[in-house]
C-alpha cells in the first residue's frame, strides 16, 4: 500500500469494450418527478443507454426496511439523489451526458435539520427506551436539577478511495461477477441478485481490499454496486462506476448528527442520581442503519458512569438529506458526547472540575448499566483512570495550565481527561457469526478465506496470524487472497469492531480441525518439512480443506423488556488531552495526548496502536475541524471536497502523542479469540478529549472576562465557534442579536 503496488477497484485493467456509469442527480431536496427525457444524451456518440426505474428488471426497493428505491419512480427525497444512469464509453462522456438528461420536477416542501424535524414531528416509527428506577423521585431528592441540551454534527467518512464497482457479466445463466469497494459483500450480492431478478448463486461479489471504509461502505456501497450491475445487465458489457469526491459526499450518507435534551439530578458533591434524556438523530430520508445507530447511542449515553435512575428515549428524525449511515463508533460516540457535554454544564453549575465529577461517578465492578448488563472482572476503567492520571502527571499539569492561563490574556490552555467504554457486538443477533474456509495445498502453503474484508485496518494480517498460530506454521506460509461470496457465503459486514472476534474464531475452528487431521502425520514424520507432510497426507487421501463457523454465545437483547446481553464485552480506554487556544482567532494547537486502552491480549500490538492513533485523530476531527453545512434553500451540501471540508492534517495531530496498552489485566471473563478485544471503533470517542480541553480553555477565557454562566458549546468546535464562545468585548460587538435573526434565512445551516 505504501509503495502504490496495492490494487483497488478502479486500478483493475479495463476489459475489452468496458463501459462507464454517469449519474443524473436531483437538484432538489424534495420533489415530484414529472418526466425524464434522455434523448439529448443518447444523441452523443458513445452514449449507449440511459437507464431509469423502469429498466430495473427485478426488485427496485432495497435496504433492511425496503423503504428506499434503487432508482426513484415518483419522488426524489434529497439533493443529489441519483435519478437515472447514463452508460457510455468513457467516464467523462458519461458524466457530460448525464448533465444533458432533462428531468422535470415539481418542488415539494423539505425538512433538513433535526430541530425542524422535531418541530414537525417528522420521525420514523420506531422508538428506543431504557427506563430504570424512579426518575421522578430521584430528581425530587436531588440537591440540584439541571436542564439543558447538546448537539453534535455530522462527519464525512472521507475514505481515500471513493465508492466504486466493476460488474462483469458472464454471458450465461444470469451469472455476474461484481468487484466492489464494499464492507458488505453478502448484501451487495443479495441486492444485485434481487435487482436483476436472479438467484443469489448467480452473483459473486469480490473484494480484494478497500482504500478505507469507516462504516461508509457497509450499506451505501451496495447501491453503487447495483448501478454497475444494472448497466452490465442491459449492455452485456463490463461496466465500471467510480464516483468523484463531490459525488461521493453528495450521494452517500454520513455520520448521524444528534441532538439531545436532558434533565439531570445531582448532589452538591456532584454524584448523579437521575437522568431523563430525549435523544434525536438525523436519519435522512430512509431507514438505512439508523435504528441500529440510535440503539447504540441510547445504550452508550451512560458512557462510564453509574446512573441509578434513567428514562432515556430515542427517536430517528426523517429528513430530506442523504440517508445517514454507519460510521466508526456507530452512534456510540454521539451518545457519549451528549452525556459528557451534560457533565460539563453540571460542573459549571457546581463550580467543580468536571474531571472530579467524572471520577466520582465512574462505574465499579458489580454495577449494572441502564441496559441491565453487570460489569464483571473485565471492567478496568477505574484502574486505567488512576494509572493514567499518575503517569501523565495530571494534577501537576492542571496546576501548570492554570498558572499559564493566569499569566496569559489572549492565549489559553485547556486540559481534559476522558474515559470511554464501547460495547462489542452487532445489535442484530444473527449478524454475530463468522465463517472461514481453509485449504492446505500439497506444497505446504495455506490459503485462508474468511468473511471479513480488508480496508487498511489489518484484519487479514490478524487472521493470518491466527491461522499460523493454530497450524503451528510460519506467517509467510499463510495467504489470504480476497473476500468473495463463493468462498465465504452468508457473511456479516465487516463492522461493529467484531470482525477479528467472529472471523478469527471461525479461522481458528477451521485450522484446529486441519491441525487435528494432520497431527498423526506430524507425529510420524517429526522433523520433516511441512510441505512433505502435506504431500504425504494428500496421498493418504486426507481431507486438507476445512470450513469453520463461529457464533457469539449468550448474546441477545430485548428492548421492550430491557433484558438479555446487549454486548459481549466492552473495550475501554482513558485519554488526557492538552491544548492551546488563540482566543483572538479561535485557532488551536494540540500539545499533548496520553491514551491507555484495554484491548485484552492484543493479537498484534502494532496494528492495535495504529488503530488507536487513527481512531483518535478521526474523533478529534469530528469534534473540531469537520463541519457539515447545507444550503437551506435547496438542501445542497455546501461543504463538499477538501477545499470546504477540513479533515485533520499533520499539524492537527498532537505534538506529543503517547499511546499504551493496558498490561496485566484479568482476562478470565473474556471468551474471545486468544482473549483479544475489538479495537477499530472504541478509541474514536477519546478524540473528543481535544474538544473538551478546548472547552476548558474557553471557560478560562470567559472567567477572565467575568462571564460565569454555564457554557453551551456544540460540536464541532470550529475556530469561529471557539472565538465567539469566549464572550469577550470583541465577540459581543459582532454578535447578532437574536431579535434580528427572526425571519431571516441563514446562508448555510447545520442539520
Amino acid at each position: 500500500q505504501t509503495t502504490g503496488e496495492a490494487r483497488y477497484v478502479d486500478d483493475m485493467p479495463a476489459l475489452a469494450g468496458e463501459l462507464h456509469v454517469g449519474l443524473v442527480l436531483a437538484p432538489h431536496a424534495h420533489a415530484r418527478i414529472l418526466g425524464i427525457d434522455g434523448e439529448r444524451a443518447l444523441a452523443l456518440p458513445g452514449v449507449v443507454r440511459v437507464l431509469t426505474a423502469k429498466d430495473v428488471p427485478g426488485e427496485n426497493h432495497w435496504n433492511i426496511f425496503k423503504d428506499e428505491e434503487i432508482l426513484p419512480t415518483g419522488e426524489v427525497h434529497y439533493y443529489g439523489q441519483p435519478v437515472a444512469l447514463v452508460i457510455a464509453t468513457s467516464l467523462k462522456l458519461a458524466q457530460d451526458a448525464a448533465r444533458l438528461v432533462v428531468v422535470r420536477y415539481e418542488a415539494l416542501p423539505a425538512v433538513l435539520s433535526i430541530r425542524d424535524a422535531i418541530a414537525q414531528q417528522a420521525f420514523f416509527a420506531e422508538t428506543r427506551r431504557l427506563v430504570n428506577g424512579d426518575v421522578d423521585a430521584a430528581l425530587a431528592a436531588a440537591d440540584l436539577v439541571i436542564e439543558g441540551s447538546s448537539f453534535c454534527g455530522a462527519q464525512e467518512h472521507f475514505y481515500l478511495e471513493t465508492m466504486g464497482a466493476v460488474a462483469v457479466p458472464k454471458g450465461e445463466d444470469g451469472e455476474m461477477d461484481v468487484f466492489a469497494s464494499t464492507q458488505n459483500p453478502t448484501e451487495a450480492q443479495m441486492v444485485v441478485a434481487e435487482v436483476l431478478g436472479v438467484p443469489a448463486s448467480r452473483v459473486v461479489c469480490r473484494v480484494k481490499r478497500m482504500g478505507g471504509g469507516f462504516g461508509g461502505k457497509e450499506s451505501r456501497s451496495v447501491l453503487i454496486a447495483a448501478f454497475a450491475a444494472l448497466g452490465a445487465h442491459h449492455t452485456g458489457k463490463s461496466v465500471r462506476i467510480a464516483l468523484d469526491r463531490d459525488e461521493d459526499m453528495q450521494v452517500s450518507g454520513q455520520r448521524h448528527p444528534f441532538f439531545g435534551t436532558w434533565t439531570v439530578g445531582v448532589t452538591r458533591q456532584g454524584r448523579i442520581l437521575a437522568l431523563r434524556a430525549r435523544v434525536f438523530s438525523n436519519g435522512g430520508f430512509s431507514h438505512d442503519l439508523s435504528l441500529g445507530v440510535l440503539e447504540r447511542a441510547v445504550s452508550h449515553l451512560d458512557n462510564c458512569y453509574r446512573l441509578p435512575a434513567t428514562d432515556i428515549v430515542g427517536r430517528v428524525c426523517r429528513t430530506n438529506t442523504q440517508s445517514n449511515t454507519a460510521f466508526r463508533s456507530f452512534g456510540g460516540c454521539q451518545g457519549m458526547f451528549l452525556s459528557e457535554s451534560m457533565l460539563c454544564e453540571v460542573a459549571d453549575r457546581l463550580h467543580m472540575p468536571v474531571e472530579a465529577i467524572r471520577e466520582l461517578n465512574l462505574y465499579q465492578r458489580g454495577d449494572v448499566t441502564p441496559f441491565s448488563q453487570e460489569l464483571n472482572s473485565d471492567w478496568n476503567v477505574p484502574r486505567m483512570w488512576d494509572q493514567l492520571k499518575a503517569k501523565a502527571r495530571y494534577d501537576e499539569r492542571r496546576r501548570e495550565v492554570d498558572e499559564f492561563n493566569r499569566r496569559s490574556t489572549t492565549r489559553k490552555r485547556g486540559l481534559a481527561m476522558l474515559p470511554t467504554k464501547f460495547g462489542i457486538s452487532f445489535g442484530v443477533k444473527h449478524l454475530n457469526q463468522g465463517m472461514a474456509l481453509v485449504h492446505v495445498y500439497m506444497d505446504g502453503s495455506v490459503l485462508v478465506a474468511h468473511g471479513g474484508t480488508e480496508m487498511g485496518q489489518g484484519l487479514h494480517t490478524k487472521m493470518a496470524m491466527v491461522a499460523a498460530e493454530t497450524l503451528d506454521l510460519p506467517l509467510e506460509s499463510i495467504f489470504i487472497s480476497e473476500t468473495a461470496t463463493n468462498t465465504a457465503a452468508n457473511t456479516s459486514p465487516t463492522a461493529a469492531s467484531a470482525s477479528s472476534d467472529l472471523n478469527g474464531f471461525a479461522v481458528y475452528n477451521a485450522c484446529k480441525e486441519l491441525a487435528d487431521r494432520l497431527r498423526p502425520y506430524r507425529e510420524r514424520m517429526a522433523g520433516e518439512p511441512f510441505a512433505k507432510i502435506a504431500k504425504v497426507a494428500y496421498l493418504d487421501r486426507c481431507n486438507l480443506t476445512a470450513a469453520g463457523h463461529y457464533c457469539t454465545p449468550d448474546i441477545g437483547f430485548n428492548w421492550e423488556k430491557n433484558e438479555g446481553m446487549l454486548y459481549f464485552y466492552f473495550t475501554q480506554g482513558v485519554a488526557i488531552a492538552e491544548v492551546e487556544l488563540d482566543t483572538l482567532t479561535g485557532s488551536h494547537s494540540t500539545l499533548r495526548v496520553d491514551i491507555i486502552m484495554d484491548v485484552g491480549r492484543s493479537l498484534n500490538k502494532a496494528i492495535d496502536i495504529g488503530q488507536i492513533e487513527g481512531a483518535f485523530a478521526q474523533g478529534q476531527g469530528w469534534t473540531t475541524t469537520e463541519e457539515f453545512l447545507y444550503f437551506p434553500g435547496n438542501g445542497r451540501l455546501f461543504t463538499t471536497g477538501p477545499g470546504n471540508y477540513k479533515i485533520p492534517s499533520a499539524m492537527d495531530i498532537a505534538r506529543d502523542f503517547r499511546v499504551e496498552l493496558l498490561e496485566g489485566a484479568d482476562t478470565s471473563a473474556l471468551k474471545t479469540i486468544f482473549s483479544s478485544k475489538g479495537v477499530g471503533e472504541p478509541p474514536l470517542f477519546l478524540g473528543a478529549s481535544v474538544f473538551f480541553a478546548l472547552r476548558d480553555a474557553v471557560v478560562a477565557k470567559r472567567r477572565q472576562e467575568g462571564v460565569e454562566a454555564p457554557l453551551y458549546m456544540e460540536s464541532p468546535a470550529t475556530p469561529e465557534t471557539l472565538r465567539m464562545a469566549c464572550e469577550d468585548r470583541l465577540a459581543q460587538m459582532v454578535k447578532i442579536p437574536e431579535a434580528l435573526k427572526d425571519g431571516k434565512t441563514p446562508f448555510v445551516i447545520r442539520i
